[in-house]
C-alpha cells in the first residue's frame, strides 16, 4: 500500500508544530493570531489525514494476512481515539486570536500537553507502523 500521501501529512503537521512552537517563543498574545491561524491550518490537515486513514488504511490492514500487523494496527486505532478528542477539545479552545490573547499559560500548557502526544504519535506511525504497513 502506498502511503506516501500519509508521511506527508505527518511532516505538514510536524511544521506546524514547529511553527507554534517558534510563534510561542515570540511571545503567545504578540503571535496569537498567527498561532490562531496555524491551529485551524494543522486541523484541516488531522481531519484529512485521520479521515483517509479510517477510510482507506485501517479497512485494507483489517484484510491482511499479516496478524502483527493487524494487532498493531487496530491498537493504533484505539490509541488514536483518546488523542483525537484531546485534539479537537484543543483546536476548538485555540482557534481565535481573542480566546489566545491573555491567555499565554493556559496555551503553552495546553499545547505542551497535547501537542508531545500528537507529535509522539506521529513519530511512532513514522517508525514502527508505517514500515510494516509499507512491506504489504
Amino acid at each position: 500500500m502506498n502511503i506516501d500521501k500519509m508521511k506527508s501529512q505527518h511532516n505538514e503537521i510536524i511544521q506546524k508544530i514547529n511553527q507554534l512552537r517558534e510563534y510561542s517563543r515570540r511571545g503567545i498574545t504578540d503571535n496569537a493570531q498567527e498561532i490562531a491561524q496555524t491551529v485551524v491550518s494543522m486541523s484541516s490537515v488531522i481531519k484529512v489525514h485521520l479521515s483517509a486513514e479510517d477510510q482507506f488504511l485501517y479497512p485494507y490492514l483489517e484484510k491482511v494476512e499479516d496478524q502483527k500487523l493487524k494487532r498493531m494496527s487496530l491498537q493504533f486505532q484505539r490509541e488514536m481515539a483518546d488523542i483525537v478528542v484531546e485534539y479537537e477539545m484543543f483546536s476548538r479552545r485555540w482557534n481565535t486570536a481573542s480566546k489566545i490573547t491573555g491567555h499565554d499559560e493556559d496555551f503553552r500548557r495546553d499545547a505542551n500537553t497535547v501537542l508531545r502526544k500528537v507529535h509522539e504519535r506521529m513519530q511512532r506511525e513514522n517508525t514502527q507502523f508505517y514500515p510494516l504497513v509499507e512491506q504489504v
